[in-house]
């Protein structure tokens, strides 16, 4: 039985499968409709409001990432209606929205950036928002509440995707925030400081506090870099962005691009310290006839390796190498190891710490 469905979006017929809703239907034929509180890594919630699109035959508009496409349905999404509902809710949301911390390292604000492309001409009177912060001690995560649109995008990454849990909605009407239990630090919670929260956010709310403290100025040019983490042999991506000729940030490439599905753990995100540490050795060491280490190049220093283990192998044959690898280094990389220990010198002693 054929699960496949037709509808009709913005006058032209569309092809889905069953249990597809509006906003995925769309998305396959091009049509974007402009969300604040959807990721594709979530189950849809309907929080923002912003994807209501008019739906044949239903009194009110129906928020397009919620709503289940169904055989013969007829959808608009850009009409006089639709215009004016959200001309109204990106006024409403920038009223309520605070000024975003201007350096040239700040998350994108993808309010801000709908609220330019699909207008927010209402002039309302800027509302200061009630919601509380928290003076959290953490090194890693800032939250800024007075840029929080409650989409909750960070609560379900967490609970969904981190399955921790660490943080919620607390308080009621205006006065709900983002919390942890007792309003105490993330480091005291069950938090695994992975950052998603950080990745979600649509609105910059939730930010690095490493990148903060650097205070570059917004026309500062910041490159980004894409790359393999090199904490662990997943191989998750991350692009890294300089500035000055130093990595000043980490973030995850979009989700559904890598691997990772735009995730990274806490080492993956922050602990990018040590690529400019003052004791890092960023080049190879040899130790010469007086017994101290000097520099040395590259095709120097693995001479000096292959002729120091084909000493051993001749004087004691193949048996007395061995090799070991690290759970750290690509399946590839630790695949070339095994290779090189039997192909090259003929010995089966290899292995590798994630083998125990």
């Amino acid at each position: 039985m054929s699960t496949d469905i037709q509808l009709t979006i913005d006058g032209k017929a569309v092809c889905a499968t069953a249990g597809d809703t509006v906003l995925s239907a769309a998305n396959k034929m091009g049509v974007e409709i402009p969300t604040l509180c959807h990721d594709d890594r979530l189950e849809p919630a309907g929080n923002c409001r912003m994807c209501l699109v008019e739906v044949e035959g239903e009194r009110r508009l129906q928020p397009a990432c919620t709503w289940k496409a169904a055989e013969g349905q007829v959808v608009v999404t850009e009409s006089d209606r639709v215009k004016r509902h959200r001309d109204l809710l990106l006024s409403m949301y920038m009223a309520d929205h605070g000024e975003q911390h201007g350096d040239g390292l700040a998350p994108a604000n993808k309010l801000q950036e709908q609220a330019t492309k699909y207008g927010a001409s209402l002039s309302l009177q800027a509302t200061e928002s009630p919601r509380e912060g928290r003076e959290d001690p953490n090194p890693y995560i800032h939250y800024e509440p007075g840029l929080c649109i409650l989409c909750e995008r960070c609560v379900r990454y967490c609970d969904q995707v981190e399955g921790v849990s660490a943080i919620t909605l607390a308080g009621r009407g205006a006065h709900t925030t983002i919390a942890t239990s007792t309003q105490k630090s993330l480091m005291d919670s069950s938090c695994e400081l992975c950052g998603g929260c950080i990745d979600t956010c649509p609105t910059g709310a939730m930010r690095e506090k490493k990148p903060m403290a650097l205070n570059l100025p917004q026309k500062n040019p910041v490159e980004k870099v894409r790359t393999t983490c090199n904490f662990c042999g997943v191989g998750c991506q991350m692009d890294l962005h300089t500035a000055n000729d130093r990595v000043v940030k980490v973030t995850s490439p979009p989700p559904g691009e890598t691997l990772n599905d735009g995730n990274l753990c806490v080492k993956g995100r922050f602990a990018y310290d040590f690529i400019h540490h003052k004791e890092r050795l960023t080049t190879p060491l040899i130790r010469g006839d007086d017994g101290a280490f000097r520099a040395a190049t590259w095709p120097e220093a693995i001479q000096r390796a292959a002729s120091g283990l084909m000493a051993v192998k001749k004087k004691h044959g193949a048996d007395a190498l061995g090799f070991i690898s690290s759970s750290r280094c690509t399946g590839e990389e630790n695949y070339l190891v095994q290779k090189l220990a039997r192909a090259a010198f003929g010995t089966n002693n290899c292995h590798q710490c994630a083998a125990t």
